[in-house]
């Protein structure tokens, strides 16, 4: 296999739940070695969260941990503190999700670690920037709310909604892996590392940025291409919620297709997009909407949009959304079937890309997880298992650190780092 793109750079994980995790997962995909420090006995919180099998390694834990290696550290014994240090010496990039100030409060500041290590990278994920609620403890939904993604989220006339992608955790764990990437590619020519900062609520912004141009555009009259507009509703001083209409401009909604009485996901989106308006009306029987001043423009049509989505969605009742794909898709008339997290994971061609992987695990036995996102030609990413609690200590106590077998001894025998356990030292 080719050499990974991220060979030979060294990340230090102090990582936890899912934002850090998600960034080191994707670094450690790219090829980097990622040592990742728990606290013997417990380590990462989701191990224990939301387990479907009694002591075992969640999900949660194994899904977001491919490709790790597992230390276990006492930070506050006096010998692995050392040892931590010993590791901050050895690593390019230190990632780090603490509370806002823990990681200074354990002792290891931006300032004492750049005076240790000066071409270290560190970088953090928090909730806020710097603020009024710099301080705050955030989790996903907190983060889609305070970014605007939940008050421009559901119905109009409904409470505001979060979403089930995970752009609070998983969206800034990715915004913050590019963040590293490119403070490594400055160091090249720097010859210094620096802090890289993600904030959850930043990360939200950047991905709802369509919906802050929308609040710029209502200065200058109403979004028309909202079915609010086409309802004769008015608008407020703020970018409302548009339920499942298209932020990119083209009308758009979600359609029942045939089955949609007993099969909750038996849905297509739809988008009416000016270019193939003429064959749209051709397929859903309404040859005459093509030369019809009503219908036969983009203005015309704004104030019949639920009036034309009714007609389509009485044509897509007719087909099976993949059906309705296939006749659509010789059109080039933009639509996508709503997928199942079923269909998902049965998807060939995903598990082909390797967008959807099969990894086997020692105690868990073969599982589904989500493989890179991001295929590079010539740096191949292999999904290995996630690590066991504290199942490297001593290889990287060996092998990172140089410690020999008698001084590894004392070490563990120290309480400076947790015991393997018995299915990690086989």
């Amino acid at each position: 296999m080719a050499e990974k793109a991220l060979e030979g750079v060294r990340i230090l994980d102090f990582t936890h739940v899912q934002s850090g995790p998600t960034c080191t997962q994707l670094l450690a995909w790219f090829g980097a070695d990622v040592i990742k420090v728990e606290r013997p006995g417990a380590g990462d919180a989701t191990r224990q969260q939301l387990q479907d099998i009694p002591d075992v390694d969640s999900l949660y834990f194994t899904m977001l941990n491919h490709n790790k290696r597992s230390i276990t550290i006492d930070t506050k014994n006096p010998k692995g503190k050392e040892v931590l240090w010993r590791l901050v010496k050895e690593c390019d990039v230190l990632v780090e999700n603490f509370a806002p100030g823990a990681l200074a409060r354990m002792g290891f500041s931006w300032e004492k670690l750049h005076e240790a290590n000066p071409k270290l990278i560190v970088a953090s994920v928090k909730g806020f920037g710097p603020g009024r609620y710099q301080d705050c403890k955030v989790y996903e939904n907190v983060a889609q709310c305070a970014g605007g993604s939940a008050s421009t989220t559901g119905w109009r006339d409904d409470l505001p909604m979060v979403t089930g992608a995970q752009i609070g955790d998983s969206g800034t764990g990715l915004h913050l892996a590019l963040g590293i990437v490119t403070a490594l590619y400055h160091r090249t020519h720097s010859g210094e590392g620096q802090r890289v900062d993600c904030a959850m609520q930043d990360g939200v912004l950047n991905l709802c940025r369509v919906k802050l141009r929308d609040q710029q555009r209502l200065a200058h009259g109403p979004l028309k291409e909202y079915s609010q507009f086409g309802e004769g509703i008015a608008f407020g001083d703020a970018t409302p919620r548009a339920g499942n209409d298209s932020g990119g401009g083209q009308p758009g909604r979600i359609l029942k297709c045939k089955g949609w009485e007993h099969d909750p996901n038996a849905y297509i989106y739809f988008i009416t997009q000016a270019a193939v308006w003429e064959p749209i009306c051709d397929i859903i029987g309404e040859p005459g909407w093509k030369t019809d001043p009503g219908y036969a423009t983009p203005k015309a049509r704004l104030p019949h949009l639920n009036e034309i989505f009714t007609r389509i969605e009485a044509w897509t009742m007719k087909h099976d959304k993949f059906e309705a794909m296939d006749i659509l898709n010789e059109y080039d008339i933009p639509c996508g079937p709503i997928l199942s997290m079923k269909e998902i994971a049965e998807d060939e061609s995903l598990r082909a890309t390797g967008t959807v992987v099969e990894v086997d695990h020692p105690t868990r036995g073969k599982y589904l997880s989500v493989g890179n996102p991001i295929k590079l030609s010539n740096s191949k990413t292999e999904v290995t298992r996630s690590p066991l609690l504290g199942e490297h200590t001593a290889e990287i106590l060996k092998d990172v650190l140089g410690y020999n077998d008698n001084e590894v001894a004392e070490i563990e025998n120290s309480g400076a780092v947790g015991q393997v356990s018995k299915l990690a030292a086989e």
